[in-house]
């Protein structure tokens, strides 16, 4: 499901730009009912009356389709239901979405975020995310800094990198855990498969990070000291060389946006399948169209940034004690990494 209903009931106009709010595919095993009945049992203060004439100004469809009060759903079917105002994020819809909960207290929760799901509503992102589960699971959870909607969340990881959260359940475990996050002594370790093989076996990148001046959407990497950007530290460890790829661990020692990918492109070994920083490209290897083929393949197995939040540690906020959370790598991961070792053997 997608975002907000208003609470004002005005009613849903024919002419009027429309906005995507909901989206519900059903279950493959739901029995045939009225499509105004089921929405009234799904959708958050709407009327029975405001859902048929939702329908009727066709705002309401089916599988992209104009729809009748009387038609009945069936498995499989698409509801999307489209509003005349852009939806907010002031507003967040809990959606019954499982979570791969590590370990959970009654101050806080760690979650083994998969590949593809995106940590907080927002632009083109409405639904499926993190923050929606965790509003279905888990009641009253605290917000961040300035009141913003994120329930319980203390840090991101990106739509398509895999790995452990740390999500807080009070307001003093949001504090507790966001100065240690302030104050870079939570450790965080990444996994990232990227193309080529660093010169140096470890090393530490350290820059200023923000904004790139030539487009807005991605990350870039500015002179350490600059007036441009934060300061960023990474630190990584060549784990293992597979020829044209390698493995490698990377620490954190700040939480820039992008940090480790941005990081990875300014080192010369973009993460391999990162298609915003340039991994999506065969930038090391042979001409041959059969080695094109291959990595073509490879691209298909892991459709993703290879980048997984493996371990993360940090002071619990009541016992004082120091937790670390170990977390396996996702099975596409895991595969592509085969797929790279077995052509490296027989080649």
């Amino acid at each position: 499901m997608t975002e907000e209903i208003e609470n004002d009931h005005d009613e849903l106009s024919e002419d009027a730009d429309l906005y995507e709010h909901f989206r519900i595919e059903i279950d493959k095993k739901q029995a045939p009912i009225r499509i105004d009945k089921f929405l009234m049992d799904r959708l958050p203060n709407v009327t029975r009356n405001k859902i048929q004439n939702g329908i009727e100004s066709e705002a309401i469809k089916v599988n992209d389709k104009i729809t009748k009060c009387s038609y009945k759903i069936k498995p499989l079917d698409v509801v999307t239901v489209s509003l005349p105002h852009p939806p907010r994020e002031d507003v967040v819809i809990p959606e019954n979405i499982p979570l791969n909960i590590v370990f959970e207290d009654d101050q806080l929760l760690i979650v083994n975020k998969p590949p593809g799901m995106v940590v907080h509503p927002a632009y083109n992102n409405w639904t499926g995310t993190l923050v929606n589960a965790l509003a279905y699971h888990f009641q009253n959870l605290p917000t961040s800094r300035n009141g913003e909607i994120r329930p319980g969340l203390v840090h991101r990881i990106d739509k398509d990198t895999s790995g452990l959260l740390v999500i807080a359940k009070t307001e003093f475990a949001m504090s507790y855990l966001a100065k240690q996050f302030f104050d870079h002594t939570i450790e965080r370790t990444y996994i990232a498969m990227v193309w080529g093989e660093p010169k140096e076996n470890a090393g530490t990148i350290r820059s200023n990070m923000g904004r790139s001046l030539k487009d807005r959407k991605v990350m870039a990497v500015y002179p350490e000291g600059s007036e441009t950007g934060k300061h960023a530290i990474t630190h990584y460890k060549v784990l293992k060389n597979i020829r044209y790829v390698s493995l490698i661990q990377c620490n954190l020692e700040t939480g820039r946006t992008h940090q480790i990918r941005v990081h990875m492109k300014h080192l010369g070994h973009p993460i391999f399948n990162d298609v915003t920083y340039g991994g999506d490209k065969i930038l090391r290897g042979t001409s041959f169209s059969k080695y094109k083929q291959f990595v073509e393949n490879c691209f298909s197995i892991i459709p993703r940034q290879a980048l997984h939040a493996k371990t993360l540690g940090f002071i619990h906020p009541t016992t004082k004690e120091f937790m670390q959370f170990d977390s396996e790598l996702p099975q596409d991961f895991k595969d592509a990494i085969e797929k790279w070792e077995s052509y490296v053997e027989y080649e």
